[in-house]
């Protein structure tokens, strides 16, 4: 009997013991297990919301969601290969290309600045009559345009009147009277009479303050300074006359895009009122500056006007093509676009991606050049990436650039 209790507590010991051990080591495995994948609660409308156990949405009071989350990086998510397939996502390994480069860019046709007559007053006085009156309006060259009520040109013209009859003279006196009526005749012209106004002041034994002045050049009238009655300096602008028959076209352009554009570059231009009409142009001036609230730069083309069809302020789409142009570009969908950044996923390993913040370039026919080195051995997420993006704010609550904003 005493060997029966003896054999029975032994067992028991062993037991004991073995017990111990196999539950230290499941505590052990199950630890290490956590440490690799734990799971916690969120909400699919509110990815903020994380909890360590299931329940309700503090916010919409909907029920909380089971996540696994591993232990990859901030910036990483882990997929499954269902995952991966639901979300269509694929990738492939970028290298430079060569590619075609087509531009289109909305513009608005103004007048060329450098084709206005800008017909100033040339002597001090007062306005009597303005002969065109509204802006738009044609004005042919020799046409009437003002007549000036101004002393001091009356002043002149009595010189020359006065020179004019000391000629018949008789020495020296007729000599001085010659020399005197070149004079007078040299201030006239300065001061804006036509030869023929000159010639007619001979005639004329009444001199009158009041000069008609008329147009040296043809235009259509831009714009009127001046009004009848209105009392002018020497100098002080009166019309404005535009020559139409070259117009400029001007366009706003994405200052990533405009690093290809360049003085001379060959553009074909449409537009909306004539959809069948195409006319060749050349960019003539890049605007050195940037607008700091658009992050647009001002490009201008000389159009040429034939028969006048073209009108200020019609809308153009600008074309601007280069050829061969190298570098990286993936399909514009693959870069996930930002306030202040823009980035794109790799695939770091089989079925985890990462998140690279990336500089991108020019954007054309459905691509988008990417200016960051990348690293050729890294597969770069080209369909899927905005899956992938939801997948990962859904899990963590938060933007992957967050932890890369400076």
């Amino acid at each position: 009997m005493k060997k029966i209790i003896k054999y029975s507590i032994t067992g028991l010991l062993l037991f004991m013991v073995v017990t111990a051990c196999t539950t230290k080591n499941k505590e052990d495995h199950s630890g290490h297990d956590m440490g690799k994948e734990t799971t916690f609660y969120t909400c699919s409308m509110d990815p903020q919301i994380k909890e360590d156990k299931p329940g309700k949405c503090p916010i919409c009071h909907m029920s909380l969601t089971p996540i696994k989350s591993s232990d990859t990086n901030a910036n990483e998510i882990s997929l499954s290969k269902q995952q991966i397939q639901l979300g269509n996502i694929t990738t492939q390994t970028i290298a430079a290309m060569q590619n075609n480069l087509e531009q289109s860019y909305t513009g608005v046709l103004t007048i060329n600045q450098e084709k206005i007559n800008t017909v100033s007053a040339r002597a001090m006085g007062r306005i009597e009559k303005l002969y065109y009156k509204t802006t738009g309006e044609y004005v042919r060259k020799n046409d009437a345009l003002y007549s000036l009520y101004s002393e001091d040109i009356a002043i002149a013209k009595q010189d020359y009147f006065t020179a004019y009859e000391q000629l018949s003279m008789p020495g020296d006196f007729g000599k001085n009277a010659q020399n005197m009526l070149n004079a007078a005749k040299q201030k006239l012209l300065f001061l804006g009479l036509s030869n023929s106004q000159i010639e007619n002041i001979k005639n004329n034994k009444v001199i009158s303050p009041y000069t008609t002045f008329y147009s040296t050049t043809s235009g259509y009238i831009s714009e009127i300074m001046a009004t009848e009655g209105s009392y002018m300096m020497e100098g002080s602008a009166i019309i404005k006359l535009a020559d139409l028959s070259n117009l400029w076209l001007e366009a706003q352009v994405n200052v990533n895009y405009a690093k290809s554009i360049n003085l001379g570059q060959n553009a074909k231009v449409s537009f909306t009122d004539f959809p069948d009409k195409t006319i060749n142009a050349k960019v003539t001036f890049i605007n050195p500056e940037i607008n700091p609230d658009t992050r647009l730069l001002l490009i201008r083309l000389q159009v040429p006007n034939q028969n006048f069809a073209l009108k200020q302020g019609m809308q153009a789409i600008v074309k601007l093509n280069q050829s061969n142009i190298k570098g990286i570009f993936i399909p514009a969908d693959a870069v996930i676009r930002e306030q202040d950044a823009s980035y794109i996923w790799i695939e770091k390993s089989p079925g985890i991606f990462e998140n690279l913040r990336v500089e991108t370039g020019i954007e054309t026919n459905g691509l988008i050049e990417i200016k960051s080195e990348i690293d050729a051995s890294k597969k770069v997420v080209i369909t899927g990436a905005y899956a992938i993006n939801s997948e990962f704010k859904f899990r963590k609550g938060s933007d992957p650039m967050d932890n890369m904003k400076m």
